[in-house]
């Protein structure tokens, strides 16, 4: 009998409705003689509201006990849709990340998975049952639980595919699929039938909010097939796989990221090392660099430009500060009112015009580029937050990505 996993995410579990259809497609797809694990998100603004009521309690981070609360709002989802599909008729059972064995490393609220031990999973699959665990979550080799951080249950859902040899791993959100750009920026913005791996990590690293990067990563590795699809509706969505396209040029979409700022340090020493000194720190508090431009300046110093979240901004510029005094740099700059706009599809390395392209369609939309980079399947670009959207609207009519490749 093929295995199947299925990840719902907040919003279609957001409220008892929502969890009685949720509960309906669960049957119906076991009854159609699938194996079933289901991966199941906090209800909808759930984690937002214990996070408001530890702030409300405490000023302080207190990290595990933050997992210990946030770990929550899963497991209330797991054991409500596991009861609506028993009263249908199916038998269910939940189990949290650590019963799942999701075994993680000790980096409270953004533990890594180290390994699945899914003994228990298998156990009840061959009682016929239908499994529902709870996403976001693990237990370390110390005991003690976890979190996954952002886009948790994704990483969840496709790290049990993985272990469990799944056939697909199914992504259940509130849109039918991946688009060529945000709908509610770009109207005809196009369903991507089907993307590779690759086109879809960097989607998911350079904004797309449909999948976490984590997971893409987790599936690229043990060739996972993700199929992400509405929670809403039967249509289908958008299919990720390895990719065969060779030097063929294909755009699948354009990435945008508003949540972001940029810091420079300015007048940094040239001699090697510096730039190892400076993102070890960076990185070490667990800050995720985005973006990173050298630029060589007057009297043997050089611009160190980078961008990170925004939500990383409060921890990475007491650290940005005590570098630039310890290096002996000028200054240092940080701009939150920047986007990214990331243009993806496998072959642009190879592409002679597209880059063109994209900078004449940014400049006739009246947009500067205040830095390019560029990989083998990006061309991505940092302008200001009051731009964006007009430059997104204007990319993808330049680039035609209404129409199918």
């Amino acid at each position: 009998m093929p295995l199947l996993v299925q990840k719902y995410g907040g919003t279609s579990v957001g409220t008892p409705e929502r969890i009685h259809h949720v509960a309906e497609r669960i049957v119906r797809t076991r009854r159609a003689g699938t194996e079933l694990i289901v991966v199941v998100s906090a209800m909808a603004d759930t984690t937002d509201d214990l996070l408001e009521l530890a702030g409300k309690v405490s000023g302080n981070s207190h990290p595990r006990e933050l997992d210990m609360l946030l770990t929550a709002g899963e497991r209330i989802s797991m054991a409500l849709v596991a009861m609506a599909v028993n009263d249908r008729g199916q038998e269910a059972v939940s189990f949290t990340g650590s019963q799942s064995g999701i075994v993680t490393d000790t980096s409270h609220t953004r533990a890594k998975i180290l390994e699945v031990k899914a003994d228990r999973i298998r156990e009840e699959l061959k009682r016929g049952r239908v499994v529902i665990v709870a996403g976001f979550q693990g237990v370390s080799r110390d005991r003690e639980v976890t979190t996954l951080g952002r886009g948790g249950s994704d990483t969840t859902a496709v790290a049990l595919a993985a272990a469990l040899g799944a056939e697909a791993c199914e992504i259940y959100t509130d849109v039918d699929g991946v688009y060529t750009a945000d709908p509610r920026i770009v109207p005809n913005a196009r369903k991507l039938a089907e993307l590779s791996y690759d086109e879809m990590l960097e989607l998911a690293s350079l904004g797309a909010k449909v999948l976490h990067n984590r997971s893409v990563e987790i599936a690229r590795r043990f060739r996972v097939p993700i199929h992400v699809r509405s929670s809403f509706n039967w249509n289908e969505g958008s299919r990720i796989r390895k990719g065969d396209l060779m030097e063929q040029v294909v755009i699948r979409g354009i990435a945008y990221d508003a949540e972001v700022a940029k810091i420079a340090l300015l007048g940094v020493p040239d001699r090697p090392g510096v730039a190892a000194e400076i993102f070890r720190e960076v990185g070490g508090h667990g800050v995720n660099v985005r973006m990173i431009v050298q630029a060589s300046g007057a009297d043997s110093k050089n611009d160190v430009t980078f961008a990170v979240g925004s939500h990383d901004v409060r921890t990475v510029l007491p650290i940005v500060e005590e570098v630039r005094k310890r290096l002996g740099a000028r200054a240092f700059v940080y701009d939150p009112d920047v986007a990214i706009l990331s243009v993806v599809g496998e072959g642009l390395a190879t592409s002679a015009g597209t880059a063109g392209e994209v900078f004449a369609a940014l400049a006739e939309a009246g947009v500067n580029i205040e830095i390019i980079s560029t990989s083998s399947i990006t061309i991505t670009c940092i302008v200001r937050k009051t731009d964006a959207e007009r430059a997104i609207r204007s990319l993808h009519d330049a680039l035609r990505l209404e129409q199918e490749a």
